[in-house]
């Protein structure tokens, strides 16, 4: 597949399986296989489900095809990906990473990067706004 623009396809999710909504549970499965079965995936889009959405924390899940690019973006807010099946390679100006599955990297806020993907990718992208703290452990 050739190169892809970011035109997602943006779904609400209503797996959880709780009536408590400090307690949140999503069956990624079963959400990406329903993701992989929406006509846009099947005419190449890349395709992204809103887990969780806060005034402080959005929690995202996406389905990329292979080859797909996203170039020169910048967040202003800090971002973690998590990849949950295939590979994403992952472009700053300083550096370029490989993240396969099981794998999960943090950006800090206000840097532009560039995605990439040589195979079908799921990820889980968090999008976190403020102060980032780290755990010493």
């Amino acid at each position: 597949m050739g190169k892809v623009t970011f035109n997602a396809n943006y779904l609400q999710s209503k797996d959880s399986n709780t009536g408590n909504p400090s307690l949140l549970m999503f069956n990624l499965p079963a959400l990406v296989d329903k993701m992989k079965h929406k006509q846009s995936w099947a005419n190449g889009e890349l395709s992204a489900m809103i887990l969780l959405k806060t005034p402080n924390k959005q929690i995202v899940l996406t389905a990329m095809h292979d080859g797909t690019e996203i170039q020169s973006f910048q967040s202003d807010d800090s971002i973690t990906f998590q990849i949950i099946e295939g590979q994403l390679m992952l472009h700053t100006r300083k550096e370029s990473v490989t993240l396969v599955k099981g794998q999960l990297l943090t950006l800090h806020e206000n840097i532009k990067y560039s995605l990439n993907t040589s195979e079908e990718t799921v990820l889980l992208l968090t999008i976190a706004s403020g102060v980032l703290r780290f755990s010493e452990n």
